[in-house]
C-alpha cells in the first residue's frame, strides 16, 4: 500500500505547466526541439506514407517537387504561425482556447483534439506492432484489411501500448530525450535500408537512380482499387499532414517552451529528414517489396533486425508526443483529475484504436480529415491574437466577460466544417480555403458579438 501511494504522488508530481504560463526556468533550448521533431516525424508512420505514395501512382518528378515545395510551406507554417504565438502565451492550446472560448467549446473541442490525438497514435502503435510481431511469425494487415487480423495481433498491439502510454506519462522533457537519443540512429536505418535494396530494382549506380526511380517506383501508374496521386496532392499533402500542429495550433503546447520565436525553424528537422528523405526511402522499400504496406516486413526486408527495430522505435517516437497532446486535451475537459491519469485513460483507448488496421492503411485519408477537423480553431486564435487588437476589438473575449460558450467562436467552427465538406474539392485541398474561411467568419461574427454589448448599455438607458 505504502508503495503504491508513493508511486501516486511521483506521477501527480509530474507537472507540465497545464493550465498556466510555463516558467522562465523551464524554458528549452532549440536542441530539444529540433530532436523532438526529428524523433517525431521520422518515425514508423513514414514507412508508411511513403509506401502509400508510391501505391497511389505518383510521379518521380511531382513526388520530388511536391515533397520540397510541401515541406517548406509546413515549416514556415510553424515558424510564422504557431511559434511567435506559443512564446508569447506560454500556455497549452486547450488553456489559450479557454480564455477565447470559454470553458464549454473548449471542454468539446478538447474532446475531439483527444480523441483524433488518440486515433493517430494508434496508427503509430500499429506500425510499431508490426515489427514486434515478425518473431511470432503474425499475419499482417493488408492494404484493404480494417479489423482485427488475428489474436496474436491484439495481444502485441496492447503490449506496445503499454510502452507507449508509460513514456507519454513522465512528459515533455522525457520525450526529448528519448527523441534525442533515437533519431539519429533511424534515420541511418531508413537510408541504409533504401540504399540496400536498390539492387533489387536495377539500381547498381548513382546514375541509374533518376531511371529506376521513373520506371520501377514513382511510375506515374496507381495500384489496383487506388486513386492517382499528382503534383500538388503531393505539395499539400506535405503542407497539410500536420495542419492541427501548425495552422492549427496545436504545437502551441510544445512551443511554450521555447526560448525564441524562431525555434519554429527546428520544425525542419522532422520535415526534410522524415517528410522528405524518410519517405522517398520508405517509397523504394515499398517498390522493392512488390508495394507491400506493413512496415515491419518491409523495413525486415532492407535492414534485418536493425530495420524491425527501427519500425519499433519509430513508432514510440511520434506515439509518445501524440500521446503527450491527447493527454493535455483531455485535461483540459477534465480539470480535476491528474495528467497521468488522463493520459494513461488516453493511452488506453488509443491501443483499442491501434487494433484496427484501418488506421493505418487509410492513414493519408485520415491525417488529412483530422488535420481538417482541428484547424479552424487555429484561424480563431491567430486573429484572437493578432488581428484584433488591430481592429479595435478585444482578445481572449470569453475570459475578460466570464462567458461559457462563446458563440463566433463554435459558429465558425461549425461553418467552416459545413463548407469545407461542402466543398467538392478532394479532402488534402479543403484546408487552405478553409482557414480564411473560419478567419473571416471568426472576425465578422466577434465584430457582431462585441459590438452589440458595446451598444447594448446606452440602449438600456434610452
Amino acid at each position: 500500500m505504502k508503495s503504491r501511494k508513493s508511486l501516486t504522488a511521483r506521477l501527480d508530481a509530474l507537472y507540465e505547466y497545464d493550465r498556466e504560463p510555463v516558467a522562465p526556468h523551464k524554458f528549452q533550448g532549440i536542441g530539444k526541439f529540433v530532436s523532438t521533431f526529428a524523433g517525431e516525424h521520422v518515425a514508423g508512420t513514414e514507412f508508411v506514407i511513403g509506401a502509400l505514395f508510391v501505391a497511389r501512382g505518383v510521379s518521380a518528378p511531382d513526388l520530388f517537387l511536391g515533397l520540397l515545395l510541401g515541406n517548406i510551406l509546413a515549416v514556415l507554417s510553424w515558424v510564422f504561425l504557431c511559434t511567435p504565438i506559443a512564446v508569447r502565451v506560454r500556455l497549452t492550446l486547450y488553456w489559450q482556447l479557454r480564455r477565447i472560448c470559454g470553458p464549454y467549446l473548449t471542454f468539446i473541442y478538447s474532446l475531439i483534439n483527444a480523441l483524433m490525438f488518440c486515433f493517430l497514435a494508434g496508427a503509430m502503435i500499429s506500425v510499431a506492432a508490426t515489427a514486434v510481431g515478425l518473431p511470432f511469425k503474425m499475419p499482417m494487415p493488408g492494404l484493404e484489411d480494417m479489423f482485427p487480423t488475428s489474436v496474436m495481433w491484439v495481444v502485441v498491439v496492447f503490449l506496445v501500448g503499454a510502452v507507449v502510454t508509460a513514456l507519454a506519462i513522465l512528459g515533455f522533457e522525457r520525450l526529448a530525450q528519448f527523441a534525442r537519443i533515437c533519431a539519429p540512429w533511424m534515420f541511418l536505418v531508413f537510408v541504409a535500408a533504401a540504399v540496400a535494396v536498390l539492387p533489387r530494382l536495377g539500381c547498381t549506380s548513382p546514375g541509374d537512380f533518376w531511371r529506376v526511380a521513373n520506371e520501377k517506383i514513382w511510375t506515374g501508374v496507381p495500384a489496383a482499387g487506388q486513386s492517382p496521386f499528382t503534383l500538388w496532392h503531393v505539395l499539400f499533402f506535405a503542407w497539410f499532414c500536420n495542419m492541427a500542429m501548425h495552422i492549427g495550433m496545436a504545437d502551441l503546447s510544445f512551443f511554450r517552451y521555447a526560448k525564441k520565436w524562431y525555434y519554429g525553424f527546428s520544425s525542419a528537422a522532422g520535415m526534410f529528414l522524415g517528410h522528405f528523405v524518410a519517405w522517398i526511402c520508405s517509397g523504394i522499400l515499398c517498390a522493392a517489396a512488390d508495394v507491400t504496406i506493413a512496415p515491419g516486413p518491409v523495413a525486415y526486408m532492407g535492414a534485418g533486425i536493425a530495420g524491425a527495430v527501427c519500425v519499433v522505435i519509430a513508432g514510440w517516437t511520434t506515439a509518445n508526443p501524440t500521446l503527450y497532446r491527447a493527454g493535455l486535451a483531455l485535461q483540459a475537459a477534465t480539470p480535476n483529475w491528474k495528467r497521468w491519469k488522463v493520459t494513461l485513460a488516453a493511452g488506453l483507448v488509443t491501443t483499442i484504436a491501434a487494433c484496427f488496421p484501418a488506421l493505418v492503411m487509410k492513414l493519408l485519408d485520415f491525417v488529412a480529415l483530422y488535420g481538417l477537423i482541428l484547424m479552424p480553431m487555429g484561424a480563431v486564435i491567430f486573429a484572437d491574437f493578432w488581428i484584433f487588437p488591430r481592429i479595435g476589438l478585444k482578445s481572449n473575449h470569453a475570459d475578460l466577460r466570464g462567458t461559457l460558450f462563446s458563440w463566433p467562436a463554435g459558429l465558425s467552427w461549425a461553418l467552416t466544417l459545413v463548407f469545407c465538406f461542402w466543398l467538392p474539392l478532394e479532402i488534402f485541398f479543403k484546408g487552405l480555403p478553409g482557414w480564411f474561411v473560419a478567419l473571416f467568419l471568426y472576425i465578422g461574427l466577434s465584430f457582431i458579438e462585441q459590438r452589440g454589448r458595446s451598444r447594448a448599455p446606452l440602449e438600456e438607458r434610452a
